[in-house]
């Protein structure tokens, strides 16, 4: 089994000059959680989640808990993305994806083929796909 088959191929992406208001609601709109950030479209240079989003982790003011999201127009997405992107590949293992999933609490991870170009996604819901795929084929007796 591998990430090649469970991945999520067709990825919207941002670029670090994206404003914090209008991705978060394109993130809403198209109902995604992880969001690769490329930059120039060719590079992946970060990644940003909906709880990068979430005002306690970056904000220092009070927390206003009837609004939970910081949408000021003047932060772009640089600002709060995350840098340090883990990447799996098309020929990773879904085995190997899945152990590096738990012992790092991911989400999602950006899938990448061997020209280091940005082919799709992983998600914790497409592991549970493979999973799923996987008790089927190998039903307990």
């Amino acid at each position: 089994m591998k990430v090649s088959q469970y991945m999520t191929p067709k990825v919207i992406t941002a670029r670090p000059e994206d404003g914090i208001r209008q991705t978060f609601f394109m993130m809403r709109e198209k109902n995604i959680r992880h969001l690769p950030v490329m930059d120039d479209g060719q590079k992946l240079v970060g990644i940003l989640s909906d709880r990068d989003l979430r005002r306690p982790d970056w904000v220092d003011e009070d927390i206003d808990v009837a609004h939970p999201y910081r949408l000021d127009d003047d932060l772009t997405i640089k600002d709060i993305m995350n840098t340090n992107v883990q990447v799996v590949y098309t020929y990773d293992t879904i085995k190997k994806a899945g152990r590096f999933f738990v012992d790092n609490r991911y989400g999602a991870m950006p899938v990448l083929n061997r020209e280091q170009e940005l082919v799709g996604m992983l998600s914790t819901i497409d592991m549970l796909r493979a999973f799923d795929d996987y008790m089927v084929d190998h039903p307990k007796k």
